[in-house]
């Protein structure tokens, strides 16, 4: 029997024909927080609707904790907790009355209520709102309320759909290490177009595109997708593009403006004490030689390039 807390096996979804989501496969274990990103129009609204069972796949299944969502969706949904982007908050009511209602919806049984609400505040820092209307919080402590409901009847996995959006730079803060402190308890599924975030909160990633996934591993390997086998070599007498090429290990080197220039190497090689010692003896004037890093943003549109159509 496997750990398992989520799994997509060959998850295919059709709308007229077309392949919405095709064949997607991944699993996610308790513990781990997946960073689940794509495109507008990639498929991942439609994954994320197979995955809390909105929406049934028109092939391929969705496992939860080991229960099939088609065969036995009611105890599949009962182990999801769900935060959507537009948050279900009933602004007219206090804290503790909105969650009190969003645990009985979820179950928890009359004498367990009490508990669950009070534990679900002390984990989200809302222990000092609980007599406050929803209206009269701010965006941060709204957000803080709809994590609360999501995770108030201790599901094994957690679902939120854009959770920093709208949120000042200190209400982002705190709810990442929020997300952070859950998915050291539960597995969470961080849907999200800021791709810093992933960076910050995720352990696993997922890239989606045109229905297929384009990228899945750990966030490990997407850094290092990022630095790649590049540095930034800045000098003060740069010598011919020619004479680095010469460098041992050294596979491109292209010249930029300013005495800067770009080296690649192969993926066994390490030139840059060569390099540096090649500019000693030369008089290049090295005063810089550092990983040059791709942006996450460029790693994300290399994986999710589309070509433009034709006008």
């Amino acid at each position: 029997m496997n750990n398992f807390t989520v799994e997509a096996i060959e998850l295919t979804r059709l709308y007229g024909g077309r392949e919405a989501v095709s064949n997607v496969n991944f699993t996610l274990s308790k513990g781990e927080v997946l960073g689940f990103l794509g495109p507008n129009g990639a498929g991942k609204s439609t994954t994320m609707k197979m995955l809390t069972g909105n929406l049934a796949p028109s092939n391929g299944s969705v496992k939860i904790c080991g229960i099939d969502m088609m065969e036995n969706p009611k105890e599949a949904k009962a182990l999801i907790g769900y935060l959507p982007e537009m948050r279900p908050l009933y602004k007219e009511l206090t804290v503790d009355e909105y969650l009190i209602m969003a645990a009985r919806l979820h179950r928890v049984s009359a004498k367990h209520v009490k508990k669950a609400v009070e534990t679900a505040k002390e984990r989200c820092g809302l222990g000092h709102m609980s007599k406050r209307l929803i209206e009269n919080l701010s965006n941060g402590y709204q957000q803080r309320v709809g994590i609360a409901q999501a995770i108030i009847h201790r599901p094994m996995v957690v679902i939120l759909d854009e959770p920093t959006v709208g949120l000042d730079p200190i209400q982002i803060r705190d709810i990442r290490a929020l997300i952070r402190e859950v998915g050291g308890e539960h597995s969470v599924i961080i849907s999200t177009h800021i791709l810093p975030e992933v960076e910050m909160v995720c352990d696993h990633v997922q890239i989606i595109d045109k229905g297929k996934l384009v990228f899945n591993g750990p966030i490990e390997v997407l850094k290092k997708q990022r630095i790649g086998n590049k540095l930034l070599i800045g000098m003060r007498a740069p010598p011919r593009v020619e004479d680095i090429l010469k460098i041992a290990g050294v596979s491109e080197a292209e010249s930029l403006a300013n005495g800067l220039v770009r080296v690649r190497f192969a993926d066994d090689a390490a030139p840059a004490e060569a390099i540096v010692q090649a500019s000693v003896q030369q008089g290049w004037g090295l005063y810089q030689i550092a990983p040059d890093q791709t942006s996450l943003e460029d790693v994300f549109m290399q994986l999710t390039y589309q070509e433009q159509a034709v006008a």
